[in-house]
């Protein structure tokens, strides 16, 4: 398979979110607990979301969601760890 690019976006106009207090996040290669680890994210990282997805529907620290979100090109975190505040897509999706 392969990964989707991350969405037309200046650097300027990518956003930076914090990830969940005290969580090491998993980034997998797609969007979905059924993809590959790439790699883990520390404590305290915040993440920049280029593009959203939907995608295998994950409960975390902020609820639960079937959004993913592409933080690099082939790298995807669940939005139910990421504090976007909102419950639906801060960024546009996928291509």
């Amino acid at each position: 398979m392969v990964a989707a690019a991350p969405a037309t976006a200046s650097a300027a106009t990518v956003q930076y979110y914090p990830i969940a207090p005290g969580v090491e996040l998993n980034v997998r290669s797609g969007p979905g607990t059924g993809y590959p680890l790439v790699r883990v994210l520390p404590a305290g990282s915040q993440v920049p979301i280029f593009c959203q997805r939907p995608g295998t529907t994950v409960s975390g620290y902020y609820g639960t969601s079937n959004i993913w979100d592409n933080i690099d090109n082939g790298e995807y975190v669940s939005d139910a760890y990421v504090k976007t505040g909102s419950d639906g897509y801060v960024a546009p999706r996928c291509v």
